[in-house]
């Protein structure tokens, strides 16, 4: 998302169109009856939603299970985050960035630059190195600011795991660049529940975000690879082709294209992948985006797109859906909701699709636009009690049915945890 926010989400906003949409679209609600405070419940004509009660940040969730941190301290929860059976010291929790639950109940959760497994409920947790292709440890940079190492492993998106022929597969990106320091860009996975950690692709060097100072020879990424970018937006995994597919941003400065659509397959007799860039573009288009999902072999994603442009010219924008294979072929795409805002981040389950506008190009303080159809009819609420906030990191339903979602200031830094109960 946002290459610079005072050039790209203020210099290139304009006008906000009026937004439309195939299926017929209401036009923004103030949504809340009453203001809510933690632990209380909001309602919308399409759904409840409550803020996370206060004590623990629940970064993540998976069934019954939730895990938070706060202060010096990691929690777990196995009752949708009510109450916490386990809390653990862990002196830097308060620089976490990323935590996925894997189906045996193992948890991988990263600070900034360092990556962390617990195999036992959080009675313990050990350091996870990560392989490169190679099989050698691919160690973190020594930043010159100690206290600007770089997000190694936070992510954009909420959902990192798959099936993948019966076995489960955790692969994710790193949304980085933005704030922490400079750091390379890369895809991970995992095929043994987090127990190890390697490198599915690395972009290349990117002369724009390098420690301060660095000399060419030193910059971080792949010396090898041209394919450039800022930060990975969205991983996901379409099990009709088998294969993966990611998309990156940000803006072309001089460099070439950062915004681009990979699609990688993985074999696990080999233990390799190959990835192939099908699409690169400069920044108003759809294809700077995010927010992938895959639903019976149709492709779905938000478009992020925000300039530059010529004044006279709309920008790309809206939520979409084709057939993996038309993807490069705008003309095959159809549109489902003509958003007037950028939104990268967009998740459906059980027939429910929403995404999350950014709030410092929107009207609207805290924007969702949601749709209870498939994308056939939308609505757009503004929960606007919790200020500018950008939700982002959706995560499907825990076990009482509930979708959890960051609510980050601005667009990155966090903010509260927001949690959304479709009515039916």
């Amino acid at each position: 998302m946002p290459s610079n926010q005072n050039q790209t989400r203020r210099m290139f906003l304009g006008a906000a169109v009026a937004a439309t949409a195939a299926g017929g679209l209401m036009r923004p609600a103030r949504a809340s009856l009453r203001a809510t405070a933690p632990g209380e419940i909001g309602e919308t004509p399409h759904f409840w939603y409550r803020l996370a009660p206060e004590g623990p940040y629940i970064d993540s969730q998976r069934g019954d299970r939730a895990f938070g941190f706060k202060g010096d301290r990691i929690f777990l929860s196995e009752d949708n985050a009510k109450t916490w059976s386990r809390e653990t010291p862990f002196p830097d929790a308060e620089n976490i960035t990323f935590s996925c639950f894997q189906k045996g109940g193992e948890i991988l959760f990263a600070t900034r630059e360092k990556l962390y497994l617990s195999t036992d409920g959080l009675k313990s947790y050990n350091e996870i190195i990560v392989k490169d292709r190679e099989g050698r440890d691919y160690l973190p940079h020594k930043p010159k600011d100690p206290d600007q190492p770089g997000w190694y492993f936070h992510p954009l998106d909420g959902v990192h795991t798959w099936d993948v022929d019966g076995r489960e597969m955790l692969v994710w990106g790193n949304y980085c660049n933005v704030m922490g320091g400079a750091v390379p860009v890369n895809i991970f996975y995992s095929t043994d529940d987090g127990r190890t950690v390697k490198l599915a692709y690395s972009f290349g060097r990117n002369p724009h975000f390098q420690e301060p100072g660095a000399e060419p020879g030193s910059f971080l990424g792949d010396p090898s690879n041209p394919v450039i970018c800022r930060h990975i937006h969205s991983v996901a995994f379409n099990p009709a082709e088998r294969a993966f597919y990611a998309c990156t941003g940000d803006i072309d400065r001089g460099e070439g294209h950062e915004c681009h659509w990979l699609r990688g397959e993985y074999d696990a007799r080999a233990d390799a992948w190959k990835w192939v860039v099908l699409v690169s573009v400069n920044s108003n288009s759809r294809y700077k985006s995010g927010g992938i999902n895959f639903v019976d072999n149709q492709l779905y994603w938000a478009a992020d797109a925000n300039g530059p442009k010529p004044e006279d010219q709309p920008y790309d924008r809206g939520i979409f859906r084709c057939a993996p294979t038309d993807l490069a072929d705008p003309s095959k795409h159809t549109r489902l909701f003509d958003a007037p805002f950028e939104m990268a981040n967009l998740l459906i389950q059980d027939g429910v699709m929403f995404a999350g506008h950014c709030a410092p190009a929107s009207t609207l303080a805290t924007g969702i636009a949601y749709s209870p159809d498939m994308g056939q009819t939308w609505v757009e609420y503004d929960l606007a009690e919790f200020g500018p906030r950008s939700p982002l990191r959706f995560q499907e339903k825990n076990g009482e049915g509930w979708f959890r979602m960051d609510l980050r200031k601005g667009w990155i830094e966090r903010g509260e945890v927001l949690f959304l109960k479709p009515k039916a």
